[in-house]
This record gives structure tokens, sequence and C-alpha cells, in this order.
């Protein structure tokens, strides 16, 4: 038998007056399920930031801190199923979050749906957050689960403080609070992309925002087709991104968290090969030029948003 070893886990609540009324993960309620662990706060953390950033019913589901999982509809039961579909294998033992009431409806769908892969296997999450749930949604949702733990969580504040240790210390930086309304999304292409381009585009630079660099996210339609994160390069995060798109890349927008070092025979060039409509990245490389000349010549759309998201 193995025995795994356990590192204790201390929370420590901030109750500064910045941070006692500003919302978020430190002051949600539990309502079921186990005691939550140092990464159930973490990914919880990092799903319930992510959805809070969107206006219309949003699912967002999260695995190791990174979104495998987004998507918006009118109809929030919609958004569920396409948020799992996006990358059904990661979004088993993931965090689900909605941004909008969890009744009964929507807990019987998280409660009952079946993995697309099989069609047989009831979904399995560690966390469904939101920010309430009606009282059949919470009988609903405690039914599924003994170990299922349900977080009620107010949206958080902007202007917060980001904060990281390091050895010795601590480092601070402001939060990434911007949305696509903040910023200006610059055509530096020869084709301008058509209005549900630009939409998706959008859509694909919020979904980055909260991906681990190396960032990319293709999207459509208001969901995400595919995502790659972490990778030390580019191009890496661009194929798995591509991968899980699978033939729905055709079209699609797709958005990188930071500048394409390269162009040629690189991310740029396989990205437009595959058939993506649209390109979202910062710029500020040295080789901007060869980016643009690159969505040129196979007709992509390019867009500068000149905000680096970079989360590390």
């Amino acid at each position: 038998m193995v025995k795994i070893l356990i590192r204790r886990l201390c929370f420590i609540f901030d109750k500064s007056l910045s941070e006692v009324n500003a919302g978020g993960i430190a002051t949600a309620i539990q309502h079921h399920g186990k005691e939550m662990s140092y990464n159930n706060y973490l990914d919880a953390d990092a799903a319930w930031n992510c959805v809070s950033e969107f206006r219309n019913p949003t699912c967002v589901i999260v695995k190791h801190t990174n979104p495998c999982g987004v998507a918006f509809r009118d109809d929030i039961l919609e958004a569920y199923k396409l948020a799992v579909r996006a990358d059904p294998v990661s979004a088993f033992g993931g965090i689900v979050a909605f941004n909008i009431e969890v009744d009964e409806a929507l807990a019987k769908e998280i409660r009952e749906f079946r993995s697309p892969i099989d069609g047989e296997t009831r979904m399995f999450y560690e966390i469904v957050v939101a920010p309430k749930y009606t009282e059949n949604g919470l009988e609903v949702l405690r039914g599924k689960s003994k170990t299922l733990r349900i977080l009620e969580a107010k949206k958080n504040k902007k202007g917060k403080l980001s904060l990281r240790q390091v050895g010795g210390g601590w480092l601070a930086q402001d939060s990434d609070d911007l949305t696509p309304e903040d910023i200006q999304f610059n055509v530096v292409s020869e084709k301008k992309p058509q209005d549900s381009e630009l939409r998706d585009a959008e859509f694909a630079w919020l979904c980055v925002k909260h991906v681990k660099s190396n960032a990319i996210v293709i999207a459509k339609d208001n969901c995400m087709l595919g995502m790659g994160s972490g990778q030390p390069n580019r191009v890496e995060s661009l194929r798995i991104a591509l991968r899980k798109a699978g033939d729905e890349v055709k079209g699609a927008a797709l958005a990188s968290d930071a500048f394409f070092p390269f162009a040629w025979k690189d991310a740029v060039e396989e990205a437009c090969e595959s058939g993506i409509g649209v390109i979202a990245e910062p710029g500020g490389s040295i080789r901007d030029g060869d980016a643009i000349d690159c969505c040129n010549k196979y007709g992509v759309s390019l867009l500068f948003s000149n905000a680096r998201h970079f989360r590390h």
C-alpha cells in the first residue's frame, strides 16, 4: 500500500477594509461537501474569476486553474453542455462555475449529464460555484455526491492587488481587470473582420486572459473550442488548442496572451494554414511585420490589442 504525504493547509483571511467586502472565494459560503483543500481554493478562485468576467449567462469549467471549457448562451443549460464538450476529458473532476443562479433544472443537468465521450459516465466535479442557488437547486446538487463542494460567492471587485510569494518576499502588481470594452482592437491586416469574427475574437481574448502562459484560445460563437496552456513555447500551445478544436477551427477566432515572436513556419502560419479566420494578439514583437504579411498571404484578419495578459 502506498502512503501519500499530505501537506497541511491554513487559510488566512484578509480582513482589511479593501478586501473584506470585495467578494471572491475567500468569503464564499460552503453549503455542502468535503472540507476545501489548498488546490480546491486555487481552482475555485480561478473558475470564479473567469466566469465573473462575463455579463451573459455563462458556464466556466476549470482544471488545475486553467479554464478548459467556457460558453455563454441565453439558455444556461446549453452553455453548460457546450462548456463540458469543449474538453470533456479535462472537465471530469474539475470545477464548474456559473455567473447566474443555479435553479432546479440546472442542478438536475449538472447531476445527470453524461460524458460526451461515452454517453454513459456521469460527469464528476470537485466543486460547483455560483452567486446563488434556489432551495430546490441546492437539494438536487446535494444529492449528486456527499463530497461535492457547493460554494456561493460574491463577484470580485476590480482594482485589487495581485500578490505572489517568492522566496523571501512578495510580488505585487495591479490585477488584470481589462475587458474588451476597455481596449481598442486595431485591424492591422488587409482583411477586416466581420462583426461576428470580431465578437469571437473579443470572447477568445477574454478567455485567454485566464489561461496560463504561453496561452492560446480558439473560440467561435461565444464558445471555447480549444485551448493550449503553460507550454514553454507558443507553438506547442497552439498545436494543443488546434487539436482540441478539431474541424471546428475553420473560421474560428484565435487569441494569444502575448505576441508571437515568429510568424513564418511558426505559430502564425500554422494557425493560418489550419483555417483560423481572425487572430487577436497584443503586438509588440520586432517581427510584427512578419505576422501581418503572413496573415495577408492567407487572407486572415489580424488584430492588435496593445494589451498583454501573460498569466504566470
